[in-house]
């Protein structure tokens, strides 16, 4: 999915996370970018597949239900089962973000 077919604008961000995957697996992740409907995070030895649901903490915050919609050398693009409350949104990408 390219920027044109996202239906909220994405910002980069550098933020720490951790997804728990269905089976259980943790895995600690850097965000790379954030809108108030998914995000992308790198993670070098994934075992994602499309289609998986995750639940994501970002920093302190969370857990939010997500579902992966790509996986591509190690980046992951993940969509939010419910969007990002708006000041939730604001206080992650401005606040957290280094």
């Amino acid at each position: 999915m390219n920027d044109d077919q996202r239906a909220k604008m994405r910002h980069n961000v550098s933020v720490w996370g951790r997804y728990r995957s269905k089976n259980g697996v943790r895995r600690d992740i850097q965000l790379k970018n954030l809108s108030e409907t998914g995000c992308q995070f790198y993670d070098r030895f994934t075992g994602l597949v499309p289609g998986d649901k995750i639940t994501l903490r970002i920093e302190n915050l969370g857990p939010f239900d997500a579902t992966v919609r790509w996986v591509d050398a190690g980046y992951v693009g993940v969509q939010f089962s419910d969007e990002l409350y708006g000041p939730t949104f604001d206080h992650i990408r401005l606040k957290l973000s280094s």
